[in-house]
């Protein structure tokens, strides 16, 4: 058995299409014009789907864990989880979590404020703010809704459900300077 060819017996592959005459150009009619666009759908359109709103930014959570200490000040955008703890002031435009057993000493400034471990400071301005069971608070409250769950400690001034500071202390600045204003006239 010979593992190579002889060179005198070396056949050629020639490919099929090779061997057909190529067809003549007059043998093709020309194409036919196009006719006028049909835009009518040939199927029927598939169900639509129910739209979604176009999809908002991610935003990010940050976590302090459970085996950090950390002192100084956060701020800016976004959801601050707090499982350690943390000694500063706290300033977001966003959601603040203290996890049970968690600890921070300082004042808060976030839209959601939930509370499981302990809060040491004034929780300044918040729409919403959640003390569970094993949350314990020590410092003024001021937000637009409270929940409090039992077993939770306060100890505290609590403003819940009324105007924020600003807004309240313009109104009387506004109606004192509208009375000055008719007096004079």
């Amino acid at each position: 058995m010979a593992i190579f060819t002889p060179p005198g017996s070396t056949k050629k592959d020639t490919p099929s299409f090779a061997q057909d005459p190529a067809p003549s150009v007059r043998d093709n009619p020309p194409p036919a014009p196009p006719a006028a666009a049909d835009f009518r759908p040939t199927q029927s359109a598939p169900p639509v789907q129910a739209q979604r709103a176009p999809a908002a930014p991610q935003v990010q959570e940050s976590l302090i864990a459970s085996n950090l200490t950390i002192e100084g000040k956060i701020e800016g955008t976004g959801h601050v989880r707090i499982a350690g703890r943390f000694k500063g002031d706290v300033n977001v435009q966003g959601d603040l979590t203290i996890e049970r057993g968690a600890k921070l000493n300082g004042g808060v400034r976030a839209d959601k404020v939930i509370v499981a471990g302990d809060l040491e400071g004034n929780i300044e301005s918040a729409q919403r703010v959640e003390l569970l069971d094993s949350a314990v608070l020590s410092g003024d409250l001021k937000a637009g809704t409270l929940t409090v769950a039992s077993g939770s400690k306060i100890r505290g001034h609590v403003e819940c459900g009324w105007e924020s500071a600003p807004a309240a202390a313009e109104k009387p600045a506004r109606a004192a300077a509208k009375a000055d204003a008719e007096l004079a006239s």
